[in-house]
C-alpha cells in the first residue's frame, strides 16, 4: 500500500487509541493483585496470565466493531486473515515477567501494518498512565507531564551510548558474544525493561536496544513508534526487522552504524 489517505490514517490512530484503552481496562485490575493466577506456556516458563487474555479479547473485540475487514495477528490468539490489506499486530502484556513482579515497566504493543510494515504503533504503559504513538507524521507521548513530542537522540558516540536489553543472556551464545561487543564499549548498559526501552529510544531518553528471539508483534509497534521519532530499527544485518527475529533499535544512524558493526565482529 503506497500513502494512506489523512482520513483513512486519523480512523487508523483513533482505533489504536480505542485498543489501548480497553486493554488498559481489562489489565488494570489483575495488576499487582493479590492471588494472580500465572500459566507457563512452555517448560521454560513463559509465562500468561488472565490479564493478557482478557486484554487481547477486548482488542479483538473493538476490531470486530471497528475494523473488521482488517487480519489481526496478536502473540495470544493467533492469526486471523482479512481483506483489507492491514494487519494489527497486539502484544496484550509485553512484558508478563515484569507484569507478574509488580513492575511497571510492561507495556501494550498495538501495530498496524500493510505489505510494506509497521506504519503505525502504539506503546501504552496503564499503570504510569504513559501512551507512545507513532505514525503517519506524529510521534507523541501522553502521560503524567502531558502531551509532548517525541525525538530519539542526537549522535554520540558509543563510548557515551545508554544500551538496553531484556534479558542478559540476549540469545543463543553467539548471539550473546555479539552482544557483550557492543556492551563493552557503550557506557552504560541495563536490562530487563521489555518494551519500554523502545519507548526511552523514542523519548530521547537512551541510545540503543539489543534483543533477539522476537516475534513481529513484539516489535511491530516500537519500530514504528522510534522511526516515526526520528530513530532507525533493523535486524543485526542492517535489513528488515518487522518479522522479528534479531533486532537493533538506535536513536540515529550514526550510533546504528557503530553498533552494527560490533554485532558482526
Amino acid at each position: 500500500m503506497s500513502d494512506i489517505p489523512d482520513p483513512l490514517a486519523a480512523r487508523l490512530a483513533q482505533v489504536a487509541h480505542a485498543l489501548a484503552d480497553v486493554a488498559r481496562a481489562a489489565i488494570l485490575p489483575h495488576f499487582r493483585a493479590p492471588g494472580l493466577a500465572v500459566e507457563s506456556k512452555r517448560s521454560d516458563f513463559d509465562p500468561v496470565t488472565e490479564a493478557d487474555r482478557a486484554a487481547e479479547r477486548a482488542m479483538r473485540a473493538v476490531l470486530e466493531e471497528m475494523r473488521p475487514e482488517d487480519g489481526i495477528l496478536g502473540e495470544e490468539y493467533g492469526a486471523k486473515d482479512g481483506t483489507s490489506g492491514f494487519t494489527w499486530l497486539l502484544d496484550p502484556i509485553d512484558g508478563t515477567r515484569a507484569f507478574l513482579s509488580g513492575t511497571p515497566t510492561w507495556g501494550v504493543l498495538i501495530a498496524v501494518a500493510d505489505e510494506s510494515g509497521p506504519r503505525m504503533g502504539v506503546i501504552d504503559q496503564p499503570f504510569i498512565g504513559e501512551r507512545f504513538f507513532g505514525g503517519f507524521g506524529k510521534a507523541e507521548v501522553n502521560g503524567p507531564h502531558g502531551v509532548a513530542a517525541l525525538k530519539t537522540r542526537p549522535p554520540r558516540a558509543l563510548s557515551e551510548a545508554v544500551l538496553f536489553t531484556t534479558f542478559p543472556e540476549v540469545g543463543a551464545a553467539e548471539e550473546r558474544a555479539a552482544f557483550e561487543r557492543v556492551s563493552h564499549a557503550a557506557q552504560l548498559t541495563r536490562y530487563g525493561m521489555d518494551c519500554y526501552a523502545y519507548a526511552l529510544v523514542a523519548a530521547g531518553q537512551v541510545d540503543l536496544v539489543i534483543e533477539a528471539g522476537l516475534q513481529a508483534y513484539d516489535i511491530a509497534a516500537p519500530l514504528a513508534v522510534i522511526e516515526a521519532a526520528g530513530g532507525i530499527v533493523t535486524d543485526w544485518r542492517g535489513g528488515p526487522a518487522h518479522d522479528g527475529g534479531q533486532v537493533l533499535a538506535a536513536a540515529n544512524p550514526e550510533i546504528h552504524a557503530e553498533a552494527l558493526a560490533k554485532l558482526a565482529g
